[in-house]
């Protein structure tokens, strides 16, 4: 989200050298006439952010494998802008390359690849978590039901801090928009759903791309006695988990003061490693909020594989689709119980998910 996520899906995206991408751009021609072929656009998170573009590009990769592309202009590639004033040039750049299909990745696209894709008819562009207005004949739209995964992580996070003892549970989003918005509602549903008099305490960072603005909203909730944080911030996030893992390395392992920070985007485990007071190796990552951005990215260029592209047209991708998702290795019984029984109902309808948060 976290360009998300701006995730949280906290993706919605990846730090490559900048020369790598511009320099798969280097010379006129790009995919051949016999090959089918296909390019992603990070935003300046790049492709290595662990995130909303990280999950995009694997989901490239993942297509180009099975098609038995390599990465190149004949193949499957990445462009990363290294400023937003870029979005235009990189995403021309991989259209003059001849790429078939050209993903955008991230709700700031919307009108890079508005502005491109009238001047190059001929190349399928897709705007990934963002809908582009649907007289663009040869732009798809591609979003995901955001709510349904925030929904099945809130059970953890409010069971949690039943568990502990605590009254509220926070949420940090990046940007105030439609898709941060979808992850806060879907979060608060699901605390609700275990005890209504629960309280969310969110907090929106205004931006994406600063991780000590992160540790600064995190240690304020922190010092609220929140244990407990949802971060749906992009690079914020960073900032979230590293204001809880300088808490944590203060107390033992098993300290009940413990704060537990919630993944987005990808399974963001690793990123809660960190070192007890007592030496041990812990860990602080409750679970994560996954957003299928790699899933999309290959579906949508598989449908445009076939002919069947949906230009001018928005697709969500859920968790029937597998579109979302949540990690649950490090849950225990009751709480995996709880998540996989909620699955189940929102997949078969019998859970209606809020899209819109609560005032």
């Amino acid at each position: 989200m976290v360009s998300r996520r701006t995730l949280i899906i906290g993706g919605v995206a990846v730090v490559v050298v900048a020369g790598i991408a511009y320099a798969a751009t280097s010379g006129s021609k790009g995919g051949s006439s016999d090959k089918f072929t296909a390019a992603v656009v990070s935003d300046t998170n790049g492709v290595n952010d662990k995130g909303f573009n990280q999950s995009a590009w694997e989901g490239l990769e993942k297509w180009g494998k099975a098609n038995n592309l390599s990465k190149g202009q004949n193949g499957y590639n990445y462009f990363q802008p290294k400023t937003v004033a870029d979005y235009d040039t990189q995403l021309t750049q991989a259209a003059t390359a001849k790429y078939n299909v050209v993903s955008a990745i991230g709700n700031t696209f919307k009108d890079s690849v508005q502005t491109v894709s009238k001047k190059y008819p001929d190349t399928k562009f897709v705007l990934v978590d963002e809908i582009a207005d649907k007289k663009y004949k040869n732009v798809a739209s591609v979003m995901f039901h955001s709510e349904q995964s925030s929904y099945l992580v809130g059970i953890v996070a409010a069971t949690k801090a039943k568990e502990i003892g605590d009254d509220t549970v926070g949420f940090v989003g990046g940007m105030k928009n439609q898709v941060i918005e979808s992850f806060l509602a879907g979060y608060q549903a699901g605390v609700k759903s275990v005890d209504p008099n629960m309280k969310v305490d969110a907090t929106y960072a205004g931006t994406f791309s600063d991780p000590a603005k992160g540790q600064t909203i995190a240690k304020a909730k922190m010092a609220q006695g929140e244990h407990i944080i949802f971060q749906a911030a992009g690079g914020v996030g960073n900032g979230v988990f590293q204001a809880a893992k300088d808490q944590d390395a203060t107390l033992a392992a098993d300290s009940k003061d413990k704060v537990w920070v919630i993944g987005v985007d990808m399974d963001q485990t690793n990123m809660g490693d960190y070192k007890s007071k007592d030496g041990k190796s812990a860990n602080l990552t409750l679970t994560s909020s996954l957003t299928g951005v790699g899933r999309g990215v290959q579906l949508i260029t598989e449908s445009a594989q076939k002919d069947k592209f949906p230009g001018g047209k928005t697709v969500y991708y859920g968790l029937k689709e597998g579109g979302v998702g949540v990690v649950t290795k490090n849950l225990n019984a009751d709480e995996k119980k709880a998540v996989e029984t909620a699955k189940a109902k929102i997949i078969s309808g019998d859970i209606k998910v809020p899209a819109t948060p609560e005032n």
